[in-house]
């Protein structure tokens, strides 16, 4: 029985590759000129998904800064690029807003909300949200919940799952994990993310909430520059352990602007990993 699970890839991993963004914020809630954070870049994003389906891969996540614009006719484009390269949208990468601060989580949420129905009018599968950036305490994991099942049920009436992820200092642990979703009745789910947590006690972190993950950011470690491939297989050792089966979203985050070939590692490495 072949056990390889399905491999999607992040515009993340092709940052460079694609070179400008539109970082439409809470804050600033128009279609802003591209910038060309790095660089001009060499392909757009209508043309991502082709890209990422000649390395074998049929599913993608979009970074909501990689959008030009929400404009129904932009949003058009990009959905007919991704049904002519035969990709599926798994997750719209929503990169902006926290609804764990008190003073903005009102008009987050809100922004969130819209991004949301981009993500409908695309087809995606899942949006994900950031679930704070405050310090975990009783009342910023109360607000984060409250905003995230909001979130949440405005997705599903929209057919979008709404995930967040073990990031920023709210979800800095565990127990933090546990105790946000144990506020959150089911409405929002997990995306584990092996990069986002670091130091002796990762594994074991990682094996305590991958039960609950239903995606996965499978980013490697390229500091070195090659992969580190102990640290990779320890990473999906423990998801896999806790019952994740995929799919696993290849991030490459590494200093090499040959960013094709190094995604081209991790989906290797995790195809020869179930394989054996």
């Amino acid at each position: 029985m072949d056990l390889t699970p399905q491999l999607a890839v992040s515009s993340w991993s092709l940052h460079r590759t694609l070179g400008r963004t539109w970082p439409n914020r809470p804050d600033n809630d128009v279609t802003p000129p591209a910038e060309p954070s790095w660089g001009e870049g060499s392909i757009t994003l209508l043309e991502f998904p082709a890209v990422v389906a000649t390395l074998g891969i049929d599913r993608v996540e979009i970074c909501s800064f990689h959008i030009e614009s929400r404009d129904a006719a932009y949003l058009a484009k990009l959905k007919a690029a991704l049904a002519s390269s035969g990709v599926t949208l798994q997750t719209l990468l929503i990169e902006y807003g926290d609804p764990s601060d008190s003073a903005t989580a009102d008009r987050d949420v809100a922004w969130m909300e819209r991004w949301i129905d981009a993500a409908a009018e695309l087809g995606a599968e899942k949006a994900r949200v950031i679930a704070g950036k405050a310090k975990p305490s009783p009342e910023a994991l109360d607000r984060s919940a409250a905003g995230l099942k909001q979130l949440g049920t405005y997705g599903a009436a929209r057919g979008v799952e709404v995930v967040t992820e073990n990031w920023f200092d709210l979800l800095a642990t565990p127990q933090d994990v546990d105790g946000l979703f144990a506020r959150l009745d089911g409405t929002v789910k997990l995306n584990g993310d092996f990069g986002n947590w670091d130091g002796p006690g990762k594994y074991e972190a990682l094996r305590a909430i991958f039960p609950r993950a239903v995606c996965c950011h499978a980013k490697g470690d390229f500091s070195s520059g090659a992969l580190d491939t102990e640290d990779y297989a320890a990473c999906l050792e423990a998801a896999t352990e806790a019952g994740f089966h995929g799919p696993y979203t290849l991030i490459y985050d590494g200093p090499d602007d040959d960013e094709l070939t190094h995604i081209a590692i991790e989906r290797d490495f995790i195809r020869d990993y179930f394989s054996a």
